[in-house]
């Protein structure tokens, strides 16, 4: 599940030099996009946060859809504040109904944890229980964004923290995070069996094209 801040501050733009007109929030979902579209057989969900959070997508494969959702979304959609406990107590709901052995929570945030209901420290816990890793992202300097914070959930969950301080570095964050979370649907064993597939028919086309030959050879005959 992604966890996408949508507070206030994300509509600051300059985040990257060469389109300095576009909005921090802008910009993460343009990335967030081509990372979907790079997972297409990843089932995932999508959690918008501020003051509070919610849903905004279920799990889903369709990444042109869950690119329709984000691209709904507006820096202050959910408030101005930023809830951390409660994006990922929210996250967590949405991966119940994913069957998936791995699950994982991308949390991208360029604040500190100002409100909501649940802290951190018990969403985290929630996570532990679940078995669910948790991923963070802060944006922009680490004056911006709590990285003290970030990091402990990280560690506590099994995820990893990272910073971003511009466009360029939040997507290098999402080709990092293509190794460390390699899809399962294109691993290896995976690939093998589609080799071993086509051996299969080809063997098929070849006996095909015996059987053929044989039938014309006794139809000549008679």
């Amino acid at each position: 599940v992604l966890a996408l801040d949508a507070s206030g501050s994300m509509a600051q733009s300059g985040f990257d030099e060469s389109t300095p007109e576009k909005s921090k929030f802008e910009l993460l979902t343009q990335i967030v996009s081509r990372f979907l579209h790079r997972r297409f057989d990843d089932n995932v969900g999508i959690v918008a946060f501020g003051s509070f959070a919610y849903p905004a997508s279920p799990l889903s494969y369709d990444s042109d859809a869950l690119g329709f959702v984000m691209r709904t979304l507006t820096p202050g959609i959910a408030g101005e504040s930023t809830a951390i406990g409660d994006a990922i107590v929210t996250a967590l709901r949405v991966l119940r109904r994913g069957k998936a052995k791995s699950k994982v929570i991308i949390l991208i945030t360029d604040g500190f944890h100002n409100a909501g209901s649940v802290s951190p420290k018990t969403a985290v816990a929630m996570a532990k229980k679940a078995g669910v890793r948790i991923y963070t992202i802060g944006l922009g300097s680490a004056k911006t964004h709590d990285a003290v914070l970030l990091k402990r959930i990280a560690k506590e969950s099994g995820g990893a923290y990272f910073a971003a301080a511009d466009a360029a570095a939040l997507e290098a964050v999402f080709r990092k995070l293509d190794d460390l979370e390699p899809s399962p649907v294109r691993s290896e064993a995976f690939l093998k069996k589609r080799l071993l597939y086509g051996y299969l028919l080809i063997a098929a086309l070849l006996l095909y094209l015996l059987l053929l030959y044989r039938a014309r050879g006794a139809h000549a005959v008679a």
